[in-house]
């Protein structure tokens, strides 16, 4: 999820937002149609594509069913998804009424009240049952605000031929992974050029701070009141000094590459890497292992004709998966994707916009979502993931996985892009304990809103 917004617009974005301030359920809600809906519209807006046609259709339906009144779905990109709430949330004329936005996102909005409260629909809508980290994270002194929406998770993507000529089976700890890696970069048995053992951009952070959680550490903390970025602390540092490791010995992913699209690598023909690392023409694969969001697989195997398209088609005998390690017997930490959902604090139809939460935390609707792959907000209904090798790795990865710092400036953090700059660092770093201390120093005041 690519967020990109300068950080004195969110700051500014504070100010004006701040204006807004002020269990079980049913399969199918209750309807609540009458003759004064027909003429209303309430307003979803969908971060990117993941949430697909099928569901878009069911729930235009459904709340035209229940209410009378119309549903307007607006796709956002995820690129400029920030820019557009921070304008559109404030102005009650424009604001969408119900929107979903990235789980880091959450606490920035939530803390500026940009949201409506929805604590006394919470038990309704699932309760206890939704997942509490991203409960957490759209809470603002036991208040809930932005609620659950998906989840994702991410797990390693890897080649059984390849492993399996490398002479390495799928590690059960963090430091075989590590070490199994690098021994396949270093044998490369296919001899392939600009090959990878493991495939992990320079500036993806999203899948390099694992290593850090992995071994104890965190992004940032909360300390005497004050949010304090922590990359430099040992065990941050313990885990950066192993992914700089695997950058320099395991993979051949370009300095400036982030987690764009990494099952490129992964396939058989269509991608090539030109001498500096880059996409360009064809040949055979570039890498033996990457790091992916669980729908990823949907992109990767075998090429294939179907009604005149290209598709790819998995191949059980050429593709596994796993979840990547830790070294205390569990799955390693994961940053954990997905998406919050809230109803703005300034839309007009506040009243038909709790009916549109309701519909989407209702029985039917988080079963779509999990049959679609995306992982329900209700942990009642993670059995309609499926149980093939892919619901189990999401299961698994994200049974242990964590969210970034609920800091109220994490959005400004991520927007201005200061973790893609410090981990393109990391690979040819000499002193990487001072340069975490430098992005300590600059991080630090970014996350309490300075």
């Amino acid at each position: 999820m690519n967020r990109r917004l300068p950080l004195v617009v969110l700051t500014s974005a504070a100010l004006a937002l701040s204006a807004c301030s002020s269990g079980g359920s049913s399969d199918e809600p209750a309807a609540t149609s009458t003759a004064d809906n027909a003429g209303k519209t309430v307003t979803l807006w969908l971060a990117g594509s993941d949430t697909p046609d099928e569901l878009r259709t069911y729930l235009t339906d459904t709340f035209k069913a229940k209410t009378g009144a119309t549903l307007k779905i607006e796709e956002q990109s995820w690129g400029d998804l920030v820019t557009k709430l921070t304008t559109a949330l404030p102005d009650a004329a424009n604001t969408p009424d119900v929107v979903e936005l990235g789980n880091t996102q959450s606490p920035t909005f939530t803390n500026v009240g940009a949201f409506l409260d929805v604590s006394d629909m919470y038990d309704e809508l699932g309760g206890s049952k939704l997942l509490q980290s991203f409960v957490d994270a759209g809470s603002v002194d036991g208040k809930k605000y932005a609620l659950p929406y998906y989840f994702g998770s991410r797990y390693m993507f890897y080649r059984k031929d390849v492993w399996q000529k490398a002479g390495v089976e799928v590690p059960k700890t963090l430091d075989e992974f590590n070490t199994d890696v690098q021994t396949i970069a270093a044998k490369n048995p296919d001899q392939i050029k600009n090959f990878s053992g493991f495939f992990i951009g320079g500036q993806d952070w999203r899948n390099g701070i694992s290593w850090i959680f992995a071994n104890g550490g965190d992004l940032a903390k909360k300390q005497d009141g004050k949010w304090v970025s922590t990359l430099s602390d040992p065990a941050s540092l313990k885990g950066l000094e192993q992914l700089q490791q695997i950058q320099k010995a395991a993979s051949k992913a370009p300095a400036d590459a982030k987690d764009q699209s990494p099952w490129l690598y992964i396939n058989d023909s269509d991608t090539i890497l030109d001498d500096a690392g880059k996409a360009s023409g064809k040949t055979s694969l570039a890498a033996a292992t990457i790091m992916a969001p669980g729908w990823a697989h949907w992109s990767i195997g075998d090429l294939t004709k179907k009604d005149g398209k290209d598709v790819r088609t998995w191949n059980d005998k050429t593709f596994g998966v796993f979840a990547l390690p830790g070294n205390d017997g569990k799955p390693a930490p994961v940053f954990a994707g997905g998406s919050n959902i809230a109803i703005s604090a300034k839309s007009q139809n506040p009243a038909l916009a709790k009916e549109l939460m309701k519909i989407i935390f209702a029985p039917k609707y988080q079963q779509m979502l999990g049959k679609a792959g995306l992982g329900p907000a209700n942990s009642d209904y993670v059995s309609s993931l499926g149980d093939d090798e892919f619901a189990k790795a999401l299961v698994d990865s994200a049974s242990n996985s964590k969210l970034t710092p609920a800091a109220p400036g994490w959005a400004a953090v991520e927007s201005a892009q200061v973790l893609e700059e410090f981990f393109g660092k990391i690979r040819d770093a000499s002193d990487l304990a001072g340069l975490a201390k430098q992005y300590d120093d600059k991080i630090t005041p970014m996350l309490n809103g300075a």
